[in-house]
């Protein structure tokens, strides 16, 4: 993946820092892309400046946030070959509890940010003849459980837009697919889950390493799959 340009949402997480890494250690140049600004560039303060370039303060539920980010990456690598929307995330509470903030939080950051981000940066994909796409999906979306109604929501409507931007790119050389990690081992994970057994968890740089994998030449024939990565559990 020598010099192959990737542009990465939600880079300052867990699953983003390890994603980045994954992908600079093959040779690609990145745009990492999140909201929290200082997390953002904590997170990568060891990185040489010529490396990657840092986007902090985006929101990515916003079309001309999302619009400036692509055209700040062309104009910095000149093309844009890889997206990686990891952006995301979770909040617990019963269809019935749920307040519509909430609904509107999950549907606008899991799902709305996948929609927006393919829509900026799919005109540099056709331009070039081709790309990949790797969106973060859940295990939820393929069942739901208490408590989780409103997130597997939103995180199968990422399973959806996978699909159907994969019908609809894969003519023009765009692969489109989906991984769909287990719970991962992270500080934040082991804070909220003090009595379950890490072990069994999948590690983050699991799950970066089938992200890689779907956006390289190995996965040339893999069109709208969305992919399992459950360590142990």
């Amino acid at each position: 993946m020598q010099n192959d340009v990737v542009v990465i949402t939600g880079a300052a997480g867990a699953l983003g820092t390890a994603t980045a890494r994954a992908f600079l250690a093959r040779g690609a140049r990145l745009a990492l892309v999140d909201r929290a600004d200082d997390a953002l560039r904590a997170a990568y303060a060891d990185l040489p400046a010529d490396s990657a370039l840092l986007l902090g303060g985006v929101d990515v539920t916003s079309a001309p946030a999302l619009e400036a980010m692509a055209a700040a990456v062309i104009a910095r690598f000149d093309h844009i070959d890889v997206l990686v929307n990891i952006a995301g995330a979770y909040r617990h509470g019963s269809v019935m509890e749920m307040d519509e903030g909430s609904w509107a939080f999950l549907m606008d950051l899991n799902a709305k940010s996948v929609y927006l981000a393919a829509r900026a940066v799919v005109p540099e994909l056709r331009k070039r003849g081709g790309g990949r796409i790797v969106s973060i999906g859940s295990p939820a979306a393929l069942t739901a459980f208490a408590g989780g109604g409103v997130y597997a929501a939103s995180k199968a409507a990422v399973l959806r837009l996978t699909e159907a931007l994969s019908a609809e790119l894969k003519g023009e050389g765009i692969r489109v697919n989906a991984v769909l990690p287990g719970t991962m081992d992270t500080p934040a994970n082991r804070t909220a889950m003090p009595d379950a057994d890490p072990t069994r968890w999948v590690t983050t740089a699991e799950v970066a390493d089938v992200v890689v994998f779907l956006a390289s030449e190995g996965a040339r024939g893999i069109h709208g799959a969305s992919i399992p990565v459950l360590g142990r559990s």
